[in-house]
């Protein structure tokens, strides 16, 4: 019995030196990859420091350009303009290509004389369309089929997943 206590204790240690090395593995491991991230992502940011500077220097290039022949508030105004248009064409450039309704498309579907009068409608963060669409035709209207019955209180069970089919 003593035996089994010595072997006991050996697994225990062995365990537990194994559990030690494999921590200080994946520290080391993670500890390599965050400083790969850190390098990149600050490669990242002096880029985008030094584009905005390269950015700035352009926009101050073109006032002054413009102000040799216009009046200095008219140059800063026109520099103003362009600069809006370039941002409004960049910020649609990173729209995802999903979430931008084409022509013609409506809340119903894809374009046609029946779908014209709902447009499609995009929330702010351009994720999709902010409320679920309406039905063509309006719930208990006659001729359409009647709604499945609803769901008392009683009917739910709070250990099921709560969507249906």
């Amino acid at each position: 019995m003593e035996r089994l206590d010595h072997l006991e204790h050996l697994d225990k240690h062995l365990v537990d030196e194994l559990a030690q090395v494999a921590r200080e593995t994946v520290r080391d491991e993670l500890r390599e990859q965050t400083r790969k991230q850190r390098r990149t992502a600050m490669l990242y940011a002096a880029s985008g420091a030094v584009a905005l500077y390269a950015g700035a220097a352009l926009a101050l290039a073109v006032g002054l350009a413009l102000a040799l022949g216009l009046p200095d508030w008219a140059a800063a105004l026109i520099t103003a303009a362009i600069l809006g248009a370039v941002a409004y064409v960049l910020r649609g450039a990173a729209r995802p290509a999903g979430s931008r309704p084409t022509a013609g498309e409506t809340v119903a579907g894809k374009g046609g004389a029946a779908d014209a009068t709902a447009p499609v409608a995009a929330p702010p963060s351009g994720l999709g369309t902010p409320y679920p669409p309406m039905p063509p035709v309006a719930p208990g209207a006659p001729g359409t089929p009647e709604p499945a019955a609803a769901l008392r209180q009683d009917d739910i069970d709070p250990e099921q997943p709560h969507h249906r089919a």
